[in-house]
């Protein structure tokens, strides 16, 4: 067995431990659980808030949708994370701006138009934190599927010195989930456009966090 597959078990095996000891507190404005969004969306959500968007997709995602893919790092810790997001019945596609970019935005297209949804850290794998990078626009503008702006805050966590906050929820704390209103990103004819639609969706994401 690999570093990474140990790595991954081990992290799957406690999470799934922690989990079990969690409150969710769910709050949908897009009608994503009542089954009123047919076709394929893009969550999107920051990258310290992982381990609250995991709890809530386990506890709740809709058993009638094709299922999610996460777009993880090809890093060694992207390897990881792509092993650990498999034990919770998730796809991964592998890649990021600086490495496998155009291959894994290609990658993510085709899922979407074969009804997959997508999930997506827009200041991953290594920040800045809160800076939402131009992928999941130009993603959702290639596909016409609509981004749902994800929320999470805990009522109990440990903050990690990492460049993120990465947080991680305390056993038998609860986590506070919002899924935000769809937003959709049509073809925008300018750069100016472009920035404009990329800073609408960081102010969407922004709002609440800390």
């Amino acid at each position: 067995m690999s570093r990474e597959a140990f790595l991954a078990g081990l992290g799957a095996a406690i999470l799934k431990t922690l989990f079990l000891t969690l409150r969710l507190r769910i709050e949908d404005r897009s009608g994503l659980l009542e089954g009123r969004l047919a076709g394929p969306v893009i969550l999107c959500f920051w990258h310290n808030r992982i381990l609250g968007i995991t709890f809530a997709y386990n506890a709740i995602y809709p058993g009638g949708r094709r299922g999610v893919t996460v777009l993880t790092s090809p890093s060694k810790d992207g390897e990881i994370l792509a092993r650990l997001v498999g034990a919770f019945r998730m796809g991964a596609v592998r890649g990021s701006s600086s490495r496998r970019g155009f291959q894994a935005q290609r990658e993510l297209v085709r899922l979407v138009r074969e009804g997959r949804d997508i999930a997506i850290t827009p200041d991953g794998p290594r920040g800045p934190k809160y800076r939402l990078g131009p992928g999941v626009v130009q993603l959702a503008q290639s596909t016409g599927a609509p981004v749902l702006p994800l929320h999470a805050t805990f009522s109990r966590g440990v903050r990690m010195k990492t460049w993120d906050g990465f947080i991680i929820p305390l056993p038998f704390s609860a986590v506070s989930v919002t899924i935000g209103a769809p937003v959709h990103f049509p073809e925008t004819p300018t750069d100016e456009a472009f920035e404009e639609a990329r800073r609408h969706l960081e102010e969407l994401l922004n709002h609440g966090a800390d």
